[in-house]
């Protein structure tokens, strides 16, 4: 399949039944925009509207007509789900989803019709998803898996051509890694993420991940032994030495990520915000 990069206020035709269209929020956290995706031909639903930008929402209404039936989100991060809201209002739509962890961090005007968990499946005339769910970026994050052809909607669990951050106390690293292996054991053609094009060998890139993940986590272990007693502003020096230091205070929520999960290993241990290894 020919890689279709997205390019924001363009609707890309992915395959019959879905389109891509991405928001205008491009950045260091969103790469080009958020995916928002379309499914169906006549009665759509929505999958990530995005943050309430009305240029997007706007795009969405005029391409589907208004004929949106169910609306779900990825998760409820600023970059995700805030457009639900205006998309419901507008349409009548059923809102579908998880509602937002008290962590600060969330769209807390997102409240699903339908609460999903593992196993759902919503059925249409045209299309049939499968709801997984998948902590670790978010404790409340969903993929949703297209049962006809294999195509799995990720949010921001994969994104095309970088890592997510993982930020406790919400995002959970064991709960990401978990979350990494349940989908290897699924049938997935391709991925289409909420950032960056489509990608068609998933199992590589899943792959990837896992390994670039404990690859870190060999570094901060590493880190640790070489400076025992240290507070995350130290550590992350060490164990993202390969990260440009502009991007350090981001890599330090994805390191305490990192020491929480080795402290559940056993393999640390945190005392008054600092840390060393067990042994």
């Amino acid at each position: 399949m020919r890689k279709i990069l997205p390019k924001v206020g363009e609707i890309h035709h992915l395959k019959p039944g879905v389109c891509r269209l991405t928001a205008p929020n491009a950045g260091l956290m969103t790469g080009p925009g958020t995916n928002t995706y379309i499914l169906g031909e006549k009665e759509f639903a929505i999958i990530d509207p995005g943050p309430v930008i009305e240029k997007h929402i706007q795009n969405i209404l005029e391409f589907t007509q208004g004929n949106i039936s169910w609306i779900l989100a990825t998760h409820t991060h600023q970059d995700h789900s805030p457009a639900v809201l205006s998309l419901a209002k507008a349409t009548g739509a059923e809102i579908m989803g998880i509602s937002p962890p008290l962590d600060g961090h969330q769209d807390m005007t997102f409240c699903p019709d339908q609460v999903l968990k593992e196993g759902d499946i919503l059925t249409t005339k045209e299309f049939e998803l499968t709801v997984i769910h998948t902590p670790g970026h978010a404790s409340n994050h969903l993929c949703y898996l297209d049962t006809q052809h294999k195509w799995l909607f990720t949010g921001d669990h994969i994104m095309e051509g970088s890592t997510v951050v993982i930020n406790p106390p919400d995002g959970s690293m064991g709960e990401y890694l978990n979350s990494m292996y349940k989908l290897n054991k699924k049938t997935i053609n391709a991925v289409a993420p909420g950032h960056g094009a489509i990608i068609n060998n998933p199992y590589e890139v899943i792959d990837w991940i896992i390994e670039h993940r404990f690859k870190r986590e060999r570094k901060v272990l590493k880190a640790l032994k070489a400076s025992p007693n240290s507070k995350l502003s130290d550590l992350v020096k060490l164990a993202y030495s390969d990260v440009h230091e502009s991007i350090h205070p981001l890599a330090e929520r994805s390191l305490l990520a990192h020491l929480i999960k080795l402290s559940e290993d056993n393999l640390a241990r945190n005392h008054n915000d600092r840390w060393k290894m067990t042994n």
